[in-house]
C-alpha cells in the first residue's frame, strides 16, 4: 500500500488519465479528484499516431508500436502507484483510422479498462470543460489543436455551445499540404471560412489548447523576455499573436530566435500550428489569445465532480490547500481574509469582486514561506506564488498575489521584485498589494501566527487617523513593533496612527 505522506491531501485518489492523441500519448496522474487537482506524475511520448492517416487512412506500424510500448509502461506505473481509477481516452487518429479498432482492442487488453473513443463534438465539449475548470468565468472561443483535428466551441461561464471539428490537426495538415506552409494556409482558410463559431469571437478571448500552441506560446514568451514562465493563461494581444504566427510560418524554424526552448520533436509542427492560429485570428477577430494548460483530461475530471465542488473557485481551493499544507495556522489565514476586508473598507480602498478574491487568496497564501530563513521568506514566497500551478487566475493577478505576500515578509521595498514582474501589475493593484502587505505585517505581530484573536482587533478611520482598537484583555499586545507597523500602514493612505484600548 502506498504511504500517504504528510505533504499529501486525503481524498479519492490517485486518479489517472491516459490520453491517446494523434501526436502524443500521455499519462497524467492526479493526487485526487477535486476542484484544483494537483499533478503527481506527468509523462508523454510523441508517438505520431496521426502521421499519414489523412492520406492512407491507416495508423503506421511503427507509430502503433511506440504507442503500445508507452501504454504498457503507463499501466505499470498506475499499478505501482495504486491509482484508484484509470480513464483511457482516444481522439482523432484512433477514431479515423481503418485499423484503429485492433489498436484500441490491444490498448484495452494492456490497460484492463475500456477506451473511450471521443467523437469530434465530444472532444470539443471536454476541451471546453477544461477551460471552465481552469479559467475563472471564461468568455470566448476554445480551440483544441491536436495532431489530427481542431475542435472549436463557444464558452461563456459554464455555458458550452455545440462543438465543431475541423481536419486541421498539425500532423494531418502537414501531410495534406505535402509539407508546404503556403498550401497549409490555403487549406486552413478554406476549412474555417464561414465558421459560425468563429463569427462569435470578435472582441472576446480565444483559448488555445494543445501542445503545438503551447510550444508557440513558449517561443513567444522567451523571445519577448516575459518575466513569468507559467504557461496557463499566458495572454497575447491578438494583433501581436497574428504577427508572431506569420513570422513563424514564413521563417526557417531552426533560425528562429530562442527556438531551443521548443523540443526538437515539436519544432516541425510549429509553422502548421501558427498557420491555423493565424487563420482563426483573422476569422474570429478576438481580443487576445489566451493559452490554456488544461484541456480534455481536466475536463473529464471536472465533469466527475459533484455540483457543490464544481462551483468552488479553483484559485481559492488551491490556496486553501497550500495553507493547509504549509501555513502555521490555516485557520488564521482564513480569518485574515475577513479582517483585511474590514481594513480595506476602513482606509477607503474599494475592491471589485475579482480584487476581493485575489485579496482572500493572498491571505490564504501569506504564511506558506514561514519555514524558510526569515531573510528569505519574502523571496521564496514570491518565487513559489508567481510560478505555482494555480488555475483560475491570470498573470496580472498572479503577480499581485506574489507581491502582496512578498511585502508581508520583506517590508514595503521592491528589492527582490523584478521590474518586469512589477510591470504586470496595474497602479491600482500595486497600491492594494502594498496596503495588503502592510496589513498582513501588522497582523503577524499582533497574532504571532496564532488563530482566534485577529477578529477582535479593530482598525477604524477617525478623521485623518487610523486607530487600532485593542480589547482590554489584549491591551498588553501593544508595543513598539505594533505601533511601527500600524504607522507604516497609515502612511500608505496618508493618515496618522493611534492605538486605543476598547471599553
Amino acid at each position: 500500500m502506498v504511504e500517504l505522506a504528510p505533504g499529501r491531501l486525503p481524498g479519492f485518489g490517485p486518479v489517472a488519465v491516459i490520453d491517446i492523441g494523434s501526436n502524443s500519448v500521455r499519462l497524467v496522474i492526479y493526487e485526487r479528484l477535486c476542484r484544483a487537482p494537483t499533478v503527481l506524475f506527468n509523462e508523454k511520448v510523441l508517438a505520431g499516431l496521426g502521421r499519414g492517416v489523412g492520406k492512407s487512412g491507416r495508423l503506421l506500424t511503427d507509430a502503433v508500436a511506440v504507442a503500445l510500448a508507452a501504454v504498457t509502461r503507463f499501466r505499470a506505473i498506475c499499478d505501482h502507484m495504486e491509482v484508484r481509477s484509470l480513464d483511457v481516452i482516444a481522439t482523432a487518429a484512433a477514431r479515423d483510422a481503418e485499423n484503429g479498432p485492433p489498436f484500441i482492442a490491444e490498448v484495452e487488453r494492456i490497460c484492463r479498462v475500456p477506451v473511450d473513443i471521443l467523437s469530434g463534438p465530444e472532444e470539443a465539449r471536454r476541451s471546453a470543460l477544461g477551460i471552465v475548470s481552469g479559467v475563472w468565468k471564461p468568455d470566448g472561443i476554445a480551440g483544441d489543436l491536436g495532431g489530427g483535428s481542431l475542435e472549436l466551441v463557444d464558452v461563456e461561464g459554464e455555458a458550452i455551445g455545440a462543438g465543431r471539428t475541423y481536419p486541421l490537426g498539425g500532423l494531418r495538415l502537414q501531410d495534406m499540404s505535402d509539407g508546404s506552409v503556403r498550401k497549409a494556409e490555403r487549406l486552413a482558410a478554406e476549412a474555417l471560412a464561414g465558421s459560425e463559431i468563429l463569427a462569435r469571437g470578435q472582441g472576446r478571448d480565444f483559448y488555445a489548447i494543445g501542445g503545438t500552441w503551447r510550444s508557440l506560446a513558449r517561443l513567444h514568451m522567451f523571445q519577448t523576455g516575459y518575466p513569468l514562465h507559467v504557461m496557463h493563461q499566458y495572454s497575447i494581444p491578438a494583433a501581436e499573436a497574428l504577427e508572431f504566427c506569420r513570422a513563424v510560418a514564413r521563417g526557417t524554424i531552426e533560425t528562429l530566435d530562442s527556438v531551443e526552448v521548443v523540443s526538437r520533436q515539436r519544432r516541425a509542427l510549429l509553422p502548421f500550428g501558427a498557420v491555423v492560429l493565424s487563420q482563426i485570428i483573422l476569422a474570429a477577430k478576438p481580443r487576445a489569445v489566451v493559452v490554456s494548460a488544461l484541456g480534455i483530461r481536466e475536463g473529464l475530471l471536472y465533469e466527475r465532480l459533484d455540483e457543490r465542488e464544481r462551483v468552488r473557485d479553483p484559485l481559492l481551493a488551491a490556496a486553501e490547500e497550500l495553507a493547509l499544507l504549509r501555513a502555521r495556522s490555516p485557520r488564521l489565514t482564513r480569518e485574515l481574509g475577513s479582517w483585511t476586508g474590514d481594513v480595506f473598507r476602513a482606509v477607503g480602498l474599494d475592491e471589485t469582486a475579482d480584487e476581493e478574491r485575489l485579496r482572500i487568496a493572498a491571505c490564504l497564501l501569506s504564511d506558506i514561506g514561514w519555514r524558510a530563513h526569515p531573510d528569505y521568506r519574502g523571496e521564496q514566497s514570491l518565487a513559489l506564488i508567481s510560478n505555482a500551478a494555480f488555475t483560475g487566475i491570470d498573470h496580472h493577478g498572479r503577480a499581485y498575489l506574489a507581491m502582496a505576500v512578498y511585502y508581508r515578509h520583506f517590508g514595503l521595498v521592491d528589492e527582490a521584485i523584478s521590474p518586469r514582474l512589477r510591470e504586470l501589475v496595474s497602479s491600482r493593484l500595486k497600491e492594494r498589494a502594498r496596503c495588503l502587505g502592510a496589513a498582513l505585517r501588522l497582523a503577524s505581530v499582533l497574532t504571532a501566527a496564532a488563530p482566534g484573536m485577529i477578529g477582535r482587533v479593530r482598525l477604524e478611520a477617525v478623521s485623518d487617523r487610523l486607530v487600532l482598537g485593542l480589547p482590554a484583555d489584549l491591551a498588553a499586545l501593544d508595543g513598539e513593533i505594533v505601533r511601527k507597523r500600524l504607522d507604516q500602514l497609515a502612511r500608505l493612505v496618508a493618515m496618522s496612527s493611534e492605538v486605543a484600548v476598547l471599553d
